[in-house]
């Protein structure tokens, strides 16, 4: 079922309106109908990508929101700085503009638009809304096939004894060696400095091996695990450039 959220957004579109689409789980920025920027208190920003990530010292960043934060360009000073390479700015941005799209778009709840309205990160790769409503929709099926119990993206990660933990992949093992019950996925991928998606890929394939608990009254049922990403749209310059957005973060992870 589509969201509020989602038929909003891709109204906007159509109209190729400009400013913040504000709802219960955070905000996208347009700009002629595109979306330029996302924001969600259960996504990693694109600071933290950034900074915990390793990849630009926090008193960097600092100075390019104390620069140009009032100019809403922070995105573009730090382009033009050459702190970073452009590539992977955008790879960045990008990363945290699909992570918390995915939450805004996955609420129910009611929205306002606020016209004109901008981010101080500034646009630096506008993106099709379309694109990014597709990807939202795709991401929601996937933690679905994973695992199809939803309380685990938002109640605290628990660890659960078992007599042998199996092989693991190392990003799934740093998800595992944080959850001690009070931390949530969100949490846990902020602390890691990775998108908050994909730590919940992490969290639902732990609750399907048995190793996190699952809170939930209805029994679980075996699912077939499935790969990280699978494609399900016709390829387009966008959607290419979604793919490498993808290849690049898993290769740094």
């Amino acid at each position: 079922m589509t969201s509020s959220t989602t038929a909003s957004l891709l109204r906007l579109a159509a109209e190729r309106a400009t400013g913040a689409l504000m709802g219960r789980a955070g905000t996208l920025f347009l700009v002629d109908g595109a979306v330029v920027h996302a924001e969600s208190p259960a996504a990693t920003g694109v600071d933290v990508l950034l900074t915990t990530g390793g990849r630009l010292a926090y008193d960097s960043w600092q100075a390019a929101v104390d620069q140009a934060g009032a100019r809403r360009s922070v995105g573009r000073f730090l382009a033009d700085s050459g702190l970073l390479a452009v590539g992977e700015l955008e790879i960045c941005h990008l990363s945290a503009l699909f992570d918390a799209s995915y939450f805004v778009l996955s609420d129910k709840g009611a929205t306002r638009f606020r016209h004109g309205a901008e981010h101080w990160f500034g646009p630096l790769r506008p993106v099709r809304a379309s694109l990014v409503e597709r990807e939202s929709r795709r991401c929601r099926q996937l933690l679905e096939n994973l695992w199809p119990f939803p309380q685990v993206d938002t109640e605290p990660v628990m660890p659960r004894r078992v007599a042998e933990s199996p092989a693991l992949s190392h990003r799934s093992r740093q998800v595992l060696d944080l959850a001690n019950g009070e931390l949530t996925a969100s949490r846990i991928a902020q602390l890691l400095g990775r998108p908050a998606f994909h730590v919940l890929v992490d969290v639902r394939r732990l609750a399907a091996m048995g190793l996190v608990d699952t809170p939930s009254a209805t029994p679980p049922r075996p699912v077939a695990p499935v790969g990280p990403w699978t494609a399900d749209t016709p390829v387009d310059p966008d959607v290419e450039l979604l793919r490498r957005v993808r290849d690049a973060l898993e290769a740094r992870l």
